[in-house]
């Protein structure tokens, strides 16, 4: 019985057969490699959105810390209007900015009521508060700008390389219809370039859904730093600026 076994692993042919990434990935089909492409391009750009909202969100950050400093010391709205320039990465900045300009308008417009002294009595809060709301809604929006890449890559990347595993397992099943024969050579290189797809969808899915969620998080935080802000800037031109308020 031994003696039989060793005469039939001798007359066995023995297979070679390339298997690792980049064969799994060159002797893939052209619907593959296009799926394999798509998906690393994405997660090229994913990477690339990453990194640019990284240095958005850390210049911003130090702006707004320096600008809000600044807002607190100051005694007059036009020295720090003079010295907006200064903080063009701030958001907080560039609504303050909006503010600043409408009640100038109100101040100059017919709106302008009387004046006590040397102070203005300003009406038209109303105008100033949507004006507060538009331009850090406009702030947010920025901040959500190419979001959706990282969403969509996070969703549809894992289908996406499911869809090559699927084209990948098909050709194994055609090589062995067409060979005649379900040998490791003829199913090993189908079932590597699926895996090889599924392995790239989920490469480039993963770290998209982190970065998405990452972004989103400070940007919850960004809008709750811009409505605090809204809400001060009000009370001090309320208490200043505008009458029966």
């Amino acid at each position: 019985m031994s003696a039989l076994f060793v005469n039939v692993a001798q007359a066995a042919p023995s297979v070679s057969v390339n298997t690792s990434s980049m064969d799994a990935i060159f002797q893939a089909s052209p619907v593959v490699q296009l799926t394999l492409l798509i998906l690393i391009l994405l997660s090229v750009f994913c990477w690339a959105i990453g990194f640019t909202k990284y240095q958005t969100f850390k210049k911003m950050n130090n702006s707004d810390e320096l600008f809000l400093s600044k807002f607190w010391k100051v005694n007059s709205l036009d020295t720090l209007y003079e010295d907006i320039d200064q903080y063009n990465d701030s958001s907080i900045a560039r609504v303050f900015k909006a503010a600043y300009l409408e009640m100038k308008k109100i101040s100059e417009s017919p709106l302008l009521a009387k004046t006590e002294g040397d102070k203005p009595i300003l009406s038209g809060i109303d105008n100033l508060q949507r004006v507060l709301n538009k331009a850090s809604e406009n702030e947010i929006s920025k901040l959500e700008s190419r979001l959706t890449v990282l969403a969509t890559t996070g969703s549809t990347g894992p289908f996406i390389g499911l869809f090559g595993t699927v084209w990948g397992i098909m050709g194994s099943f055609h090589k062995i219809g067409q060979t005649g024969t379900a040998s490791l050579a003829v199913v090993a290189p189908g079932i590597s370039e699926a895996l090889i797809a599924t392995a790239i969808g989920l490469a480039a899915a993963i770290p998209a859904v982190v970065l998405y969620n990452n972004f989103i998080s400070r940007i919850r935080k960004q809008e709750i730093a811009l409505n605090n802000f809204n809400a001060d800037f009000l009370n001090i031109v309320k208490r200043n600026f505008f009458q029966g308020n």
